[in-house]
C-alpha cells in the first residue's frame, strides 16, 4: 500500500472551528494527525494576499480565509540525523548541517529543514532564516541568520565575496599536485574554483582534496571535480556513486569572514571527527 497523500484546499466559512477541526472533517483525517502535520509544517494559511504555514490548530480564523493542506504520509516520516550547534553568536550561528538534512522547506513539510531544527532547539529561541545553501547530500558548517538586519548583512558578505569558506572532499583516483584552477561554466555561468591535494590514498585509490570556491554555482565543486575525471566520492548525480556506496563526501570546513556586529574577524573551523574521511566501500 502506497503512503497516504492528501492536498486539500478550504474556504473558511466561518470562525466558528478551528483549522484542526475543519480539516480533519474535510479528510477524514484524526484531529491529531492534522496537528502533528502543522507541527512538522504541511498546513498553510492564506488570509488576504498573505499565505503563510499554520502551526497553532487554534489560531483564530475568519470568514473569507482558506486552509491548504499538503499532507504525505512519506515526506512527514522522514527522519534525519540531527544538526548540531558549534558556535552561538546570539544574532547568528554557526551550526554543523548532516547529510540528509535540508536548507529548503516545501509545501509538504519543512520539519527536516536545518532552520526549522534550529526555531526548535534554540535557547534561548529565535527565527532561523537561512543565509546560504549546502546540498542535500553535502555536510558541514552552515550560518543561520536570527534577525533580519544580520541575515542581510551576512548575505551581502556571500554574495560580494567578502567570506573566505573552504571544503574538503574525498574524490577517485590521485589528484594532481599543486594548487589547480578550475574555470568550467556551471549551467552556462561562470565559475570558479581553486583545489589542492591534501593525501593520496594508495590502497582505495582516493584523494582528499581541499577547495576553495569564488562562486557558489549549484553542485559547483561536483562539477568541477568531475571534470578533471576526479568525482566526488558518492556523487550519485556526478560521479559513480549508488546506493552501495559511502554518502558524497563534501564537507563544508571553514568560514572566516568580518563580523557585521562586532567588526572582528571570525574563523569558524569544523571539528576534526566530522570531516571527510578514507572509507572502505
Amino acid at each position: 500500500m502506497s503512503p497516504l497523500k492528501i492536498e486539500t484546499h478550504i474556504k473558511v466559512q466561518s470562525a466558528e472551528l478551528d483549522a484542526a477541526s475543519l480539516l480533519a472533517e474535510d479528510t477524514g483525517l484524526s484531529k491529531q494527525n492534522i496537528k502533528q502535520a502543522m507541527q512538522k509544517g504541511a498546513v498553510w494559511h492564506s488570509h488576504g494576499k498573505q499565505t503563510n504555514r499554520l502551526r497553532r490548530a487554534k489560531k483564530p480564523l475568519k470568514a473569507g480565509d482558506e486552509l491548504h493542506l499538503y499532507y504525505n504520509q512519506a515526506v512527514l516520516d522522514e527522519v534525519v540525523t540531527a544538526p548540531e550547534l558549534l558556535f552561538d553568536q546570539g544574532q547568528y550561528s554557526i551550526w554543523f548541517k548532516p547529510f540528509g538534512v535540508r536548507c529548503q522547506g516545501s509545501k509538504w513539510s519543512d520539519h527536516t529543514t536545518i532552520n526549522r531544527f534550529a526555531e526548535t532547539h534554540l535557547d534561548p529561541a529565535r527565527s532561523a532564516y537561512i543565509i546560504h545553501r549546502l546540498d542535500l547530500a553535502a555536510s558541514g558548517l552552515i550560518v543561520l541568520g536570527h534577525s533580519k538586519k544580520v541575515t542581510a548583512a551576512i548575505a551581502q558578505l556571500f554574495e560580494t565575496r567578502a567570506l573566505n569558506k573552504f571544503y574538503q572532499v574525498i574524490v577517485e583516483g590521485k589528484f594532481p599536485e599543486g594548487n589547480i584552477t578550475i574555470d568550467t561554466d556551471v549551467d552556462n555561468k561562470s565559475a570558479l574554483s581553486h583545489a589542492h591535494i591534501l593525501e593520496y590514498n594508495s590502497e582505495l585509490n582516493q584523494s582528499k582534496v581541499q577547495v576553495k570556491i569564488e562562486s557558489g554555482r549549484k553542485h559547483q565543486i561536483r562539477i568541477h571535480m568531475a571534470s578533471l575525471g576526479h568525482p566526488v566520492v558518492g556523487d550519485r548525480q556526478h560521479g559513480n556513486g549508488s546506493e552501495n556506496t559511502p554518502n558524497l563526501q563534501l564537507t563544508s570546513c571553514h568560514l572566516s569572514f568580518v563580523c557585521p556586529l562586532s567588526g572582528e574577524h571570525k574563523v569558524f573551523e569544523l571539528p576534526q571527527h566530522y570531516r571527510p574521511e578514507f572509507q572502505l566501500k
